[in-house]
């Protein structure tokens, strides 16, 4: 396969389009194309197993690997500045190929305590129950993360901004720390995006996407990515990808690659937007706190301003009495959709009490608890702003928040 169209020198929007795309060689169509094959024509002295996979080997069976996924992975590679990736079914696929294949009985994994909601929960009973210790900490107090560090800590697993709450990471601090005692860093950068964070320039050793989010960007394909380096990442496709079948589908790797490419233009539109909006709702009587990194009223906005290129399009907010909202929102709002998953073109609301999420997820002790409550009070509205216009997004929060 071509790669001579992977340049490091593009700018975003040439990248998002051009990376890892080829024109077919033979019908010389200029978009990706759409290979639905599970098989391939194989030579006779090909192996069966995939002991005998070589990193170029040809392509064999889809499960091993595929034309349309691969192209997806090579523009991945390239907009998030990465040696190699493995695109997985899944977000949580991609997260949990990575934990499976690092940690091993006697490890230590020291994880944000604040993180994506069914990440978090394998932190709480399944790695426990193979043997593999786990510390949750806030990624945002250095002090504490340097405290947790073991020395049988392999892995330290933080997300930036973190789900729900917003919080951010200083990802080159944590990293400098993890590395000096021996350890490796990944980061979850789904809500930040390559377009405003690239964790590898930072220090980190591994990224993860959920690419059903902003990559995908249209709300039709569940996707996830792991980027990191090729000495890891051919072992891990090997040993873990392949073998326990979490690997995504060629239609949806084809969905995702037509929706990267308007993700330059689609991230700086959904910024702007969520800018507009936060700035409405902290001016509105019945909103009592709202959080957004690109708000100077965000307690890291020195650390968002460094560390993101662009703010994203999630914000959450805080109302007196959230589930009396909570239920007016989703029985009037017009725009909006209230229901979870986030990054779509359009807008999406949902609210996430403390005190559940805290019992079925997260399982704060009272201090990390406290620092959570400093950015969710007893309950957030987190809101992915969307692709609409601006002022009909406004007017349909008015509407649905108005007693």
């Amino acid at each position: 396969m071509p790669d001579h169209n992977l340049s490091q020198e593009w700018g975003p929007n040439t990248t998002a389009i051009h990376a890892g795309e080829y024109a077919d060689p033979t019908t010389r169509a200029t978009s990706p194309n759409l290979v639905m094959s599970t098989t391939y024509l194989a030579d006779p002295d090909a192996s069966f197993s995939v002991e005998g996979m070589e990193a170029d080997s040809p392509y064999f069976y889809t499960r091993w690997g595929n034309p349309t996924v691969r192209q997806l992975e090579q523009k991945l590679c390239a907009l998030e500045g990465a040696e190699s990736c493995i695109a997985f079914a899944s977000g949580m696929a991609a997260i949990s190929g990575l934990l499976f294949h690092l940690l091993r009985s006697g490890d230590h994994l020291l994880m944000s305590d604040v993180a994506y909601a069914a990440a978090s929960e394998m932190g709480n009973e399944m790695l426990p129950g193979l043997g593999i210790s786990v510390s949750k900490v806030d990624m945002s107090d250095l002090e504490a993360v340097a405290a947790a560090i073991r020395p049988n800590t392999r892995l330290v697993y933080l997300e930036t901004p973190c789900n729900p709450i917003l919080r951010l990471t200083d990802i080159a601090a944590v990293a400098k720390l993890a590395h000096a005692a021996g350890a490796l860093v990944a980061v979850d950068s789904t809500f930040a995006t390559p377009l405003s964070t690239r964790p590898i320039e930072l220090g980190a050793d591994f990224v993860i996407h959920s690419l059903t989010k902003y990559l995908c960007g249209h709300g039709d394909a569940i996707g996830g990515a792991l980027l990191g380096p090729a000495a890891i990442l051919d072992k891990l496709r090997q040993q873990v990808a392949i073998r326990t079948g979490g690997i995504l589908s060629p239609f949806n790797a084809w969905l995702i690659l037509r929706g990267i490419a308007t993700f330059p233009m689609r991230m700086r539109a959904h910024a702007e937007n969520a800018l507009h909006v936060a700035r409405f709702l902290e001016s509105h009587l019945a909103v009592t706190s709202v959080i957004y990194p690109g708000l100077p009223s965000h307690p890291q906005y020195a650390l968002a301003q460094r560390q993101m290129k662009n703010f994203s399009g999630m914000l959450t907010f805080q109302v007196k009495d959230g589930m009396a909202t909570a239920r007016r929102l989703a029985r009037r709002l017009q725009v909006f959709h209230y229901a979870v998953s986030l990054g779509h073109h359009r807008s999406l609301i949902f609210y996430m009490p403390t005190d559940s999420v805290q019992e079925s997820s997260f399982r704060l002790p009272p201090k990390q608890l406290a620092s959570f409550r400093n950015f969710a009070g007893d309950g957030i509205f987190r809101t992915s702003i969307g692709l609409e216009d601006v002022a009909d997004l406004c007017r349909d929060l008015e509407m649905g928040l108005r007693d």
